[in-house]
């Protein structure tokens, strides 16, 4: 605890609890959930800290903070307390990834201390697909990319992250993490590609899953294969594989300004469910 603080790291008993917050939004906090349920609350292996606030002995919010700074069930005053504990630690992220108003509110909050930010995207659609099938013909030749794949795989997704980040993940202190998560989609078998002649045409992950909902990420095409009808039926056959054998609710979201891409989502099937703010550093 840090001073009169009401923000404590998570313990290993906290574990139900935690699920429990979590599971009230199984769309919102899918992320935060799928590392959970992964890898547990003890932040050596989860590979980042799960913040509470601790209101009398109940756990009524919780934070992220890994990689990635995610606000989970946060009103106001969460805001506050978490606010002040990530100040006084010193920015650790490369993103604040969550809901708009609980993310402007954070960011508010932190950017005299943490700014500027390199971006910000204030408004992210969140879509989901809860139907039973994707509502276009999927493509049979998306499939699980092979282990021995991955260095043909490998740039696919490094120029997928440049070009919707705005920053190469495989250079820096994180290019080994970012190398390891490629190799573990590919080896739990969600990195999915429609591969030609040695060539990634299409590719997609499922990159968080839980028994109530799955999120797509990375989605992408070629630049030399674009516009020729293959995201929707590649997306088609993700959310095929997915619904059949991960969860029920097939979720991502999207930049509010690629209107080609949200185009592909609807045609698909997605809806928009809700909105997330990023704010990248």
């Amino acid at each position: 605890m840090l001073g009169v603080s009401p923000v404590r790291v998570v313990r290993p008993g906290d574990y139900p609890e935690v699920q429990r917050l979590l599971d009230r939004d199984p769309v919102g906090n899918v992320f935060v959930s799928s590392r959970v349920r992964a890898a547990g609350v003890d932040p050596q292996r989860l590979q980042a800290e799960l913040w509470a606030v601790d209101d009398g002995g109940a756990l009524s919010a919780l934070c992220y903070s890994g990689a990635n700074l995610v606000p989970v069930n946060a009103g106001p005053e969460a805001v506050r307390v978490f606010a002040a504990h990530a100040r006084s630690r010193g920015r650790r992220c490369s993103s604040i990834v969550g809901p708009v108003d609980t993310v402007t509110e954070l960011w508010r909050r932190l950017a005299p201390a943490w700014g500027p930010a390199r971006e910000v995207r204030p408004r992210q659609p969140v879509l989901e697909l809860d139907a039973p099938a994707p509502a276009v013909e999927p493509d049979p030749m998306v499939r699980r990319v092979r282990a021995e794949e991955f260095d043909v795989l490998y740039p696919a997704c490094v120029a997928m992250f440049t070009e919707e980040v705005g920053v190469r993940p495989d250079v820096g202190g994180t290019a080994a993490l970012y190398r390891a998560r490629i190799e573990e989609l590919i080896r739990s078998g969600r990195s999915l590609a429609r591969i030609e002649d040695g060539q990634v045409v299409f590719k997609a992950e499922i990159g968080a899953v839980t028994p109530h909902a799955c999120q797509i990420q990375g989605v992408w095409v070629h630049p030399e294969f674009r516009g020729r009808n293959h995201a929707a039926p590649g997306m088609a056959q993700v959310v095929r594989i997915a619904l059949a054998e991960y969860a029920p609710r097939v979720t991502l979201y999207v930049n509010d300004f690629n209107s080609r891409a949200r185009a592909v989502y609807r045609h698909v099937g997605f809806r928009e469910v809700g909105s997330v703010m990023t704010v990248l550093f």
